[in-house]
């Protein structure tokens, strides 16, 4: 079934040249009527221009699939108001702030989001937190429906593990567990010399030197050095909080204090502010290693690594007492998902440094120190790792022994989405459906829409 994609309940304002010729000079219309609700050509238009503010093309197809869709979550819609089911309102507050934030970070501002849509900002949070609210109703409707299918038992999934073709059950990928012991280089010596560097970055500046010239030469934000610095206008909750912070202090030409964030270090030039948005350069500098940090590293770990292969250290015994990866370190070492909680990985989950080493190794093996980064920040920091391979388990064809869980979630993820489809095909056939006839030539996932 195809993503449900909720408009944004806003008039039409002009139609791309292309359209205009299709649609006749028709300004606005009813184009598709379902049961008791009307979806307008103003509906269709207002979500092309928001997928456009998104970076999307929109060409007639997308806006055929946008009916469509229209059409889909009516029918939950109407459902879910017959079932007298609720609004999740701190779920709909927080999807409404993060759709503000992102179309007035992509357009520039609250006054070209203004410029953009036609109408004032109030407008826009009141039409799309209706929106939003239906939206909530919808998926809760969708859980509901999803929900209702039986419970599956042991003795449905070995059912359809022996009723399923080997080549349509599940591929499981080569996952693995892992132990690891890491040490960090010395951060504080480098952090100070970073900080002195960006003391002396920003003295340049006030000295009379352009902001805009420094971050060219020594920024290391790839995003932003080749402009500057210049960041572009952007909502503040999108960036590191002291971050913000920093920025929003500021009046506009002055430069921050270093301000240090996940990412690193940085020094802060306000260009505008307005309202919670705002636009700045910056500088960013991150803590620099040298080859005698690596040495010095690897000396110790090479110390504890000898320790676990002469027996008189475990590697779950030496990981408690001697790394500093503090997520993993007072479980012996053991590596996990941090959002699923899950100690297997596959390789796409790995650091690219942690699975070159690993995809040489044997259950078993205890590998050379090497360096990697960690899960902190955006790109995480530098550390120093040994890894032992506890447990690889090969990529292979689901089975009922070794697998039960992903069957039953595989198992369980058809019958929801075989629940919704006979949802929709049903709602289609008992409920009043008409199509405009520009419409009509649609081609629509499901047909049965044209009657």
């Amino acid at each position: 079934m195809k993503k449900i994609v909720l408009a944004a309940l806003a008039l039409l304002l002009t139609l791309p040249g292309a359209f205009a010729q299709r649609y006749d000079g028709v300004v606005d219309k009813s184009v598709a009527l379902i049961g008791n609700d009307i979806v307008m050509l103003s509906d269709i238009e207002s979500e092309a221009q928001m997928m456009r503010a998104r970076g999307l093309s929109v060409d007639w197809n997308a806006r055929c699939e946008i009916l469509e869709n229209f059409l889909v979550s009516k029918l939950f819609l109407t459902q879910a108001k017959l079932d007298s089911l609720t609004v999740n309102d701190a779920q709909v507050d927080a999807m409404l702030d993060q759709r503000i934030n992102e179309v007035m970070t992509t357009l520039g501002g609250e006054q070209k989001t203004e410029e953009y849509f036609g109408k004032p900002l109030y407008k826009l949070r009141q039409e799309w937190r209706n929106t939003l609210s239906d939206q909530s109703l919808i998926q809760e409707k969708q859980r509901d429906v999803a929900s209702n299918t039986p419970k599956l038992t042991p003795r449905d999934i070995k059912k359809y593990c022996e009723e399923t073709p080997a080549e349509d059950l599940p591929m499981i990928s080569t996952k693995y567990r892992i132990r690891q012991i890491g040490v960090y280089p010395d951060r504080e010596a480098a952090e100070l010399a970073v900080k002195e560097r960006l003391i002396n970055l920003r003295e340049r500046v006030v000295n009379g030197e352009k902001f805009s010239t420094l971050a060219r030469l020594y920024s290391q934000d790839p995003g932003s050095m080749s402009k500057g610095g210049e960041l572009g206008m952007a909502s503040r909750a999108i960036f590191w909080p002291a971050f913000s912070d920093a920025a929003m202090s500021l009046k506009v030409g002055q430069v921050s204090q270093v301000v240090e964030t996940p990412d690193g270090f940085h020094i802060i030039q306000l260009i505008e502010r307005d309202g919670d948005m705002f636009n700045a350069r910056h500088i960013l500098i991150k803590p620099q290693y040298t080859s005698e940090d690596r040495e010095r590293g690897f000396r110790k770990l090479d110390s504890i690594r000898n320790l676990v292969l002469v027996d008189s250290l475990s590697f779950l015994d030496a990981a408690r007492s001697f790394s500093e990866e503090k997520h993993s370190a007072t479980s012996g070492g053991l590596m996990s998902d941090e959002y699923t909680g899950s100690s297997y990985f596959e390789k796409d989950q790995l650091k690219p440094a942690d699975y070159n080493v690993l995809r040489n190794m044997k259950e078993g093996d205890i590998s050379e120190p090497f360096e990697s980064l960690d899960n902190e920040g955006r790109n995480g920091n530098t550390i120093y790792k040994i890894l032992y391979l506890e447990k690889v388990i090969p990529a292979h064809v689901a089975n009922y022994q070794d697998d039960y869980s992903a069957l039953i979630d595989e198992v369980n993820n058809k019958n929801a989405m075989k629940a919704i489809e006979e949802f929709i095909n049903e709602k289609m056939k008992t409920t009043y459906i008409f199509i405009d006839p520009m419409f009509q030539g649609c081609p629509f996932e499901r047909k049965g829409w044209v009657k």
